[in-house]
């Protein structure tokens, strides 16, 4: 080999030259939306398309005919644990989700086979799940297709589909009350010094459970913070679920009480949610 050769080679001066790339950007962007329900995951995995001043279900998208539910990839959900599915025991893990919109009705689809380009190798025996859904107008149009989580409470949530002119709800529900009740049990059964006795009463509350043990475990919190006023207002409100309007009044007049000697919006907050309940339990 020549010096000279071996000086190329060293120093790169007749390297080739890369090729020039160009990112355009995707038309149908990717997204991902994450939402916690109870002790339950949910990941929706999905391309969004835009309208672009097309005219989207029954036009872009005819009514009658199976939908990818995106762009690109049919959209996967991923569950962690067993849900229900507007109502439909669904076991933990990944489902391709496919709809068939419909002027006055929809249909959704948990299929097993995720992964899929599109829906032109949908199969209907790979269905795991098909539910109706009703759709509802939207006052203004949704230019880009979003899929997010509405209503979002301890057990349960509104999964909705937005395009156009048109939101589709699905709700999903999951297990929490016979996953916790029994810690809760446990842990005010035992000889533990700190107990969640406000959380353990708001949620026997908001699940409809023992309303007495509400009631016993509220006490307790309050006698532990006197001047927490907010957990004198939510005794009133577990009163007045048990039917108990004499006690939910009394409750709610001392917090109100509490509540006009405390500064600030929260003071104000709270003076006006006590005379709603006074209001209602007269």
């Amino acid at each position: 080999m020549s010096v000279f050769a071996g000086l190329v080679l060293a120093t790169g001066l007749f390297a080739q030259t890369p090729a020039p790339t160009i990112d355009f950007p995707a038309p149908s962007p990717a997204a991902t939306v994450k939402q916690r329900v109870g002790f339950t995951d949910i990941e929706v995995n999905y391309s969004r398309p835009s309208m672009r001043g097309r005219k989207i279900f029954g036009g872009l998208q005819p009514y009658g005919e199976i939908w990818r539910t995106g762009a690109n990839n049919a959209t996967k959900i991923t569950f962690s644990t067993a849900v229900k599915f507007s109502g439909v025991d669904v076991p933990a893990g990944s489902y391709a989700l496919f709809t068939i919109p419909g002027e006055a009705e929809w249909t959704v689809i948990l299929n097993k086979v995720v992964g899929q380009w599109g829906a032109y190798a949908y199969d209907e025996k790979n269905d795991f799940v098909r539910i109706k859904a009703k759709p509802f107008a939207l006052p203004l149009p949704v230019e880009t297709f979003v899929i997010t989580f509405n209503h979002v409470e301890e057990g349960s949530a509104l999964f909705e589909l937005a395009w156009e002119k048109t939101l589709v709800p699905v709700k999903i529900e999951v297990d929490v009350v016979s996953v916790l009740v029994p810690q809760i049990e446990t842990v005010m059964a035992s000889a533990e010094p700190k107990k969640p006795y406000f959380r353990a009463a708001m949620f026997y509350y908001e699940n409809n459970l023992d309303l007495k043990k509400a009631i016993a475990w509220m006490d307790a919190a309050i006698a532990e913070q006197p001047d927490a006023f907010y957990m004198v207002y939510r005794k009133g409100l577990i009163l007045e679920k048990a039917g108990d309007k004499a006690g939910a009044l009394a409750a709610a007049q001392k917090s109100l009480e509490m509540s006009k000697k405390t500064p600030g919006l929260v003071g104000t907050e709270y003076s006006r949610l006590n005379e709603a309940l006074i209001a209602r339990v007269k």
